[in-house]
């Protein structure tokens, strides 16, 4: 069994100095890697017409970074538990740095370009950074807000699909420029304003075994099924609404990506909402609230309303549910991980989010390949955010809350 060096810690209710600096310098960088980490999607549009992708072949596209950048979280997660965030932030945002440069020379071959989004998913890692980062910083009477505050980061999603075809308007290849200064403008600072908190608890033993032992956790799967739906949800419409907009609405890139940066923003502001409410009543209870939400939206996006006003509402609607799940769920990781696991735990349920998000824009490009219609996509989603809203009620709320 595992065991952690320990120093001389500060008292859990304390709200010791450089949390909130901290806070922020984890949020930021986590928005940035996430703004890179999409980078795709935003042009899958024009990569399809330039390089003649048939739907499943730009749904691939899209979902290989997101793949990489979930499993990714698990090594990552284990070596911050390891290392910490002070060396991991720093690290890994530099490292990102050279597939966003790498898009430019690749984007007019689709097998190069299927290798960089490999290598493009590591901007999809930090999340497992952050989580604990932040855990430790803040008392568990404050964890579900500040957990919350840190997951509007991927509101880099919202970034990406507002920002990139527009600042591609001005050169195809601006935006990747801008995203690799942006980077190693944070990856500086984040070496010199991220600091772990005194008293970490460092793990000892190898990261496989670290791993094995926060895997053998019941709540690990359980939480990571949650997650998969809400936070799953969240990653599969960032990367595939802009397609299914210009696809199934006949709106142009630069509209569909507009508005697919509004369904993310919506995602971002109720993440801390959840997170909030979750703080106040037990996350179970908000999880199976919101999922009850976002399922119920699923259906009527899957009967194909008007985009103005019906399906504007519904996603809106969904994406409320989906950003407040993600948030509660978190805060439900916070109660029942000891400090010294947070990251190997995080880890794991993160790579069960993003990979909740790879499947997804792959069936929904099958799915209309084959039928024409996005209806059975919507279905199946609404069945899992059902089951999701189910399990939460049923089963976690008999978590304790200070487990």
């Amino acid at each position: 069994m595992d065991t952690a060096v320990k120093q001389p810690a500060v008292p859990d209710t304390a709200q010791p100095p450089g949390a909130y600096r901290n806070l922020a310098m984890a949020t930021i960088g986590f928005a940035l890697t996430f703004w890179a980490w999409n980078l795709i999607a935003p042009m899958s549009g024009d990569y399809k017409d330039r390089l003649g992708l048939s739907s499943f072949q730009q749904s691939l596209l899209v979902a290989v970074p997101v793949l990489v950048g979930s499993l990714g979280r698990i090594p990552v997660g284990a070596l911050t538990d390891k290392y910490g965030a002070r060396l991991m932030f720093p690290l890994i945002s530099a490292l990102t740095v050279v597939p966003v440069l790498l898009l430019i020379p690749a984007k007019d071959s689709y097998g190069a370009m299927l290798v960089v989004g490999f290598l493009l998913g590591l901007g999809g890692t930090t999340f497992a950074i952050g989580i604990p980062l932040v855990n430790s910083w803040f008392p568990p009477s404050e964890r579900g807000l500040a957990l919350g505050v840190f997951g509007m980061g991927m509101g880099g999603v919202a970034l990406s699909g507002y920002f990139t075809p527009r600042i591609a308007e001005h050169g195809h290849n601006l935006p990747f420029l801008v995203v690799a200064g942006a980077l190693v403008v944070y990856a500086a600072l984040a070496a010199v304003l991220v600091g772990d908190r005194p008293g970490r608890q460092v793990p000892t033993g190898t990261p496989a075994r670290r791993l094995a032992a926060a895997g053998r956790l019941r709540v690990t799967w359980e939480l990571s099924a949650l997650y998969a739906i809400g936070f799953g949800g969240i990653v599969a419409f960032g990367v595939y609404l802009p397609t299914y907009l210009k696809t199934w609405y006949d709106l142009s890139p630069t509209d569909a990506g507009t508005k697919s940066a509004g369904f993310a923003l919506v995602t971002v502001v109720f993440r801390p909402i959840g997170g909030w409410l979750s703080d106040r009543i037990h996350p179970a209870l908000v999880s199976s609230a919101a999922l009850g939400v976002a399922a119920l939206m699923a259906i009527v996006q899957a009967f194909d309303p008007k985009l103005m006003p019906g399906g504007t509402i519904a996603l809106l609607i969904m994406a409320a549910g989906l950003g407040a799940a993600s948030g509660s769920v978190f805060a439900l990781v916070s109660q029942v991980t000891p400090q010294a696991k947070v990251g190997s735990v995080t880890g794991i349920v993160g790579a069960m989010g993003g990979l909740g998000g790879f499947v997804p824009p792959l069936v929904m490009g099958a799915i209309y390949s084959e039928k024409g219609s996005y209806s059975i996509g919507f279905m199946l989603l609404s069945d899992l955010a059902l089951a999701g809203c189910v399990y939460a009620y049923g089963r976690m709320r008999n978590i304790p809350r200070d487990a």
